[in-house]
């Protein structure tokens, strides 16, 4: 998933406070429009939302009272929960100047979750038959069947637009985990499965130290990143 030699620099950009959804979501379609016209460079946004829920393409209705808005997405995947705490990164990428192929694409988001965790002495893994990055959890309980418990950490879904990308990866830093428990997350109810953070594996970092570890590995599998102005 390297780019070529000459892509420019990815613009990197650090967006202080909570963005509300609808507008990540129109800054994020405005700047996949310019990048496929060849008018803006790639860009990564790393953004904190107000307490909410996403529904992606494959959730179905989506019944009962919840505790936040539910918005529905463009991205791939079921209903997921968005909040303070958590680390959100939207990838607007070429795959045309890259690799036009959504496997390997998401593969690429997956290692840069597993190299970030990593900074942080947690060790990430996939699940083929599950979506996002999960943590072994030998500390709780197994399942019926004696499956033993894993807790997700961080959760994927995309979109591609004329081979351009955008919406991506939420990493749990220190979100409110309660939040979870109102959904089953990306369709996920398995008694043994379950959400943690950062913080619940007892890693104190900050976000700002969490952001440092992002764009480094970054780096390392997608190209040199350039950091914007940093967004008040």
């Amino acid at each position: 998933m390297r780019p070529q030699s000459r892509t420019p620099p990815i613009e990197w950009r650090v967006i202080a406070g909570h963005t509300p959804y609808e507008a990540a979501v129109a800054a994020m379609q405005a700047r996949v429009e310019a990048i496929a016209a060849g008018k803006a460079r790639e860009a990564v946004f790393l953004i904190e939302h107000p307490p909410l829920y996403t529904a992606g393409t494959s959730a179905g209705e989506v019944t009962g009272d919840l505790p936040f808005p539910l918005y529905r997405a463009g991205r791939g995947g079921q209903v997921t929960y968005h909040g303070p705490g958590q680390r959100i990164c939207y990838a607007m990428l070429d795959l045309n100047r890259r690799t036009p192929d959504l496997r390997g694409f998401v593969a690429a988001l997956e290692t840069w979750m597993i190299a970030t965790l990593a900074h942080f002495d947690i060790r990430g893994e996939r699940r083929e038959e599950r979506v996002g990055i999960w943590v072994a959890r030998p500390d709780k309980p197994p399942g019926p069947s004696g499956e033993p418990a894993e807790d997700k950490i961080a959760a994927i879904g995309i979109r591609v637009r004329r081979w351009v990308s955008f919406h991506g990866v939420a990493l749990n830093v220190d979100p409110d985990l309660a939040h979870f428990a109102e959904i089953a997350p990306c369709g996920v109810s398995a008694p043994q499965l379950g959400t943690t953070s950062l913080r619940d594996l007892g890693c104190n970092a900050s976000m700002s130290e969490v952001d440092l570890a992002l764009r480094n590995e970054f780096e390392m599998i997608f190209g040199k990143t350039e950091l914007a102005a940093r967004d008040s």
